[in-house]
């Protein structure tokens, strides 16, 4: 059958060279919760490539597979997580627009979590997608665009035109008997920080809705043309900085608190580079689209280079950065940001493996975070930022460091943690992000619909399979909670909301992504070859 998709972009998963995926017909084609989906990838590819054999998609360290690895029963969790979904569902005159980021009873603090937020809603608009239930989504993405519109400002400051709400909530009058809705771009935030994903995560929405449904209509209207020129036409303004990367302030994407991510966080620049490449499938090359298209081409060539070659940390790179000379001039200077190595922590020396990598949290003048960021990895290897090897090679970190990445329980949003006078400094004292809690190397079952799309682009499922049986051992009984807290991820968050709708939701996407792999066509791009870097040294080194 032909592929229903977008221009230029492959809508299958990289499975050449996967063995543990060995999926026949029957099981693509047999029926699933409620659904009759439009397929929106290549089934024959897909089948034909889940066949072949690859010594690449082993494990590291012979992680043993389920020993039912092709039985999808439905765990009893599936049921109550799809019903604890709906649960969340809002809407506005009548029609499905959204979900709440939770819905606790357990507390009368209600705080913003009776909101519907953009970054929130993407894994429950990914399990709904899944499940043939694309109107909530298309719901979603044409009320955000029109909130979009409004005028935006924090104090007496106007924002940029493009800026998307970090959340909405449905507000009711009820003298006229009427609701509207009511957008939060960043004034009633923490800290006051209009959130920088929001545009990302929708533009990437965008692309999963139109690869699940096989619907251009909605992508090709002039309102979303225009929704996604007004959101890139903020990052691809040309101004003083001399980096591809873009510069943010604390607190404007998931880590929405003060936790010295400033600058060049990698979590911003892995969302960039993926909703880049995501509209660049999208824009009709007409007027100012062609334009616009000219722009992202050149932006995502050299936001490549600079994020496989500065950001990427190994043990060879490692090295080299201990042996850096400093206050090098000229355009022959190695160190090129003037990073110290003093200043590289003494953790790294140990975390590190002779094999694996990461992405760093971070890299601008003599400043590099060495702190490993899931998201920002996670996503990387699911636009294709990371090349093969680098995927690969942030593969096989998670599973020699696995106690410290995922503990008891999935994943840790970032490691280590911030203590003592860092701590202080670094946060501001933030009492939420203590040690080893919330942002501050929590762990978010969120994270594992992430973890498991990274795991199925590599190959490598059984790391999934084995995060998801932790999530399973406990979850459901802990009612669904917001984060833990603890080294291992052992404790259920000293301020975590129970029935936290995106911990439900990214159980189901990382269950439905594992039950059909092909899945991954909505929220995975594959490698552009015009953009393979030429890195002399190798992505892991050594290679054993």
């Amino acid at each position: 059958m032909e592929s229903v998709g977008l221009r230029a972009v492959g809508s299958h998963c990289s499975l050449s060279e996967m063995d543990d995926l060995d999926l026949n017909r029957a099981l693509l084609d047999r029926p699933r919760l409620k659904i009759e989906r439009k397929r929106s990838f290549d089934e024959r590819s897909m089948s034909e490539l889940s066949r072949h054999d690859s010594p690449r998609g082993r494990s590291v360290l012979d992680t043993p597979l389920s020993s039912a690895r092709n039985s999808f029963e439905p765990h009893p969790m599936m049921a109550e997580a799809w019903e604890a979904l709906r649960r969340s569902m809002v809407f506005f005159r009548g029609l499905p627009v959204g979900t709440l980021a939770a819905v606790d009873n357990t507390t009368d603090e209600v705080l913003n979590y009776d909101q519907v937020f953009v970054r929130d809603f993407v894994p429950s608009a990914l399990a709904f997608l899944m499940n043939g239930e694309s109107d909530i989504v298309k719901h979603f993405l044409l009320k955000t665009l029109q909130l979009q519109d409004s005028e935006k400002r924090v104090d007496r400051f106007k924002l940029g035109k493009g800026v998307m709400p970090a959340s909405f909530k449905v507000s009711h009058d009820p003298i006229r008997e009427t609701d509207h809705l009511v957008a939060d771009f960043g004034e009633t935030a923490i800290g006051r920080v209009a959130p920088v994903d929001s545009g990302f995560w929708w533009i990437i929405l965008l692309r999963a809705y139109t690869k699940s449904t096989g619907d251009l209509t909605l992508s090709e209207t002039p309102e979303c043309q225009k929704g996604m020129k007004l959101i890139l036409s903020l990052c691809l303004a040309e101004g003083f900085d001399t980096f591809p990367t873009l510069l943010c302030a604390d607190g404007c994407s998931m880590i929405d608190r003060r936790m010295g991510v400033y600058g060049y966080p990698i979590e911003i620049q892995a969302l960039f580079y993926m909703a880049l490449r995501c509209a660049l499938s999208m824009l009709k090359p007409d007027g100012d689209g062609r334009e616009c298209i000219e722009k992202i081409t050149k932006r995502l060539h050299a936001l490549s280079f600079h994020m496989r070659n500065y950001f990427w940390l190994d043990y060879q790179q490692l090295n080299d950065i201990y042996r850096y000379k400093t206050e090098e001039y000229s355009h022959t200077a190695v160190n090129k940001f003037n990073v110290m190595p003093d200043s590289i922590p003494d953790w790294v020396f140990d975390f590190m493996p002779l094999r694996g990598g990461y992405f760093v949290g971070n890299v601008g003048p003599a400043h590099m975070d060495f702190r490993w960021f899931a998201l920002g990895n996670c996503v990387s290897i699911m636009s294709s930022l990371a090349t093969p090897d680098q995927s690969m090679a942030i593969m096989d970190l998670l599973e020699h460091r696995w106690d410290e990445l995922v503990g008891e329980m999935p994943l840790k949003i970032c490691y280590p943690c911030l203590e003592g006078h860092e701590w202080r400094i670094v946060t501001g004292c933030d009492p939420k992000n203590t040690r080893w809690s919330y942002h501050n190397g929590g762990s978010w079952p969120v994270l594992l619909w992430q973890l498991t799309a990274a795991c199925i682009k590599t190959g490598r499922p059984q790391i999934a399979r084995r995060a998801v049986d932790l999530i399973e051992s406990r979850l459901h009984r802990d009612c669904w909670p917001e984060y833990y807290d603890g080294k291992l991820g052992r404790y259920v968050g000293k301020q975590a909301r129970k029935y936290q709708t995106w911990s439900i939701a990214g159980y189901l996407v990382a269950k439905m992504l594992l039950e059909d792999p092909s899945h991954i066509g909505m929220i995975s791009l594959e490698e552009d070859k015009l953009m393979k870097p030429v890195i002399k040294r190798s992505a892991s080194w050594p290679q054993l």
